[in-house]
């Protein structure tokens, strides 16, 4: 049975998937294609349906939960850290929601927490790997960053505005949850349960052979150096993307009751894990 497997082409997703790509799981009978693609654009495939199993936005979920649902791993949390928005001097919160913000995309979960943080504010969407460069040469007054973006914008000469995971801690205690991995309810009880399997594997595989999966996940890092690609790794690849556990559901549904509260949804939300 093929699976096509959604996912972006970021250091973070491959060392996920390194496992699969190697022929290093029992697969289960299950054929995998790889389909790689920007985080904005598998969030509006899901919209459709398109792939059997996707990496999309948190934010995202409420719009797709008809067609898919939540598998209990695969997620991209930050334990006090996450999305920032930066600036080429430093600036207030109340300055920030009264520039123009480039972001990387309206249904991204950054772009849903920033607006909890600082309410609505004037925005223009950029691929994500076209904020840095828009905000040092000008072209944007402030840039929310996603990727490894957080970890190169001092050397760029950046200031940081806001952590998006720092103030959600404050806010909640918890970890921000920004992006998850969902599969599509089609494919029927006993099949999500083994592609579940599968994909869990893959994970705990990576994590227990982290050279090789790193070494896999360098050809995805964009150019970071070695030492930092590492480090984006470990920030969103731990023990709560091999299983979300307790307190990472308790996350997902806070995010999302709060989100709902301010209306951002059509219909109620119902968190459903595989």
């Amino acid at each position: 049975m093929l699976i096509r497997l959604g996912h972006s082409p970021d250091a973070d997703d491959a060392f996920m998937f390194w496992a699969l790509a190697a022929g290093r799981v029992d697969t289960r009978g299950f054929e995998f294609e790889h389909v790689l693609r920007d985080i904005q654009t598998l969030n509006e495939w899901a919209l459709e349906g398109k792939l059997e199993t996707t990496a999309i936005s948190l934010h995202t979920y409420p719009f797709v939960q008809d067609k898919y649902v939540l598998l209990p791993h695969g997620a991209s949390m930050g334990a006090g850290y996450g999305p920032i928005v930066v600036a080429r001097e430093p600036m207030t919160l109340d300055r920030l929601a009264e520039v123009e913000i480039a972001i990387p995309g309206r249904m991204t979960t950054a772009f849903l927490v920033l607006r909890m943080a600082i309410g609505d504010f004037a925005y223009r969407e950029l691929p994500f790997d076209a904020i840095l460069e828009a905000v040092v040469s000008g072209d944007a007054e402030a840039g929310l960053l996603i990727h490894e973006g957080q970890l190169t914008y001092q050397s760029e000469g950046l200031a940081k505005v806001l952590d998006l995971g720092e103030w959600w801690l404050l806010e909640t205690g918890l970890p921000l949850p920004l992006g998850v991995n969902v599969a599509r309810r089609d494919l029927g009880e006993e099949t999500l349960s083994r592609l579940s399997d599968v994909l869990a594997e893959s994970i705990r595989c990576g994590l227990e052979n982290r050279s090789e999966a790193m070494a896999y996940a360098m050809e995805f890092s964009r150019g970071l150096e070695p030492h930092l690609a590492d480090r984006f790794v470990g920030m969103y690849v731990n023990e709560l993307t091999e299983d979300y556990g307790d307190e990472g559901r308790q996350a997902v549904r806070e995010l999302l009751q709060r989100a709902e509260k301010l209306g951002t949804f059509p219909d109620p939300v119902r968190v459903e894990f595989v």
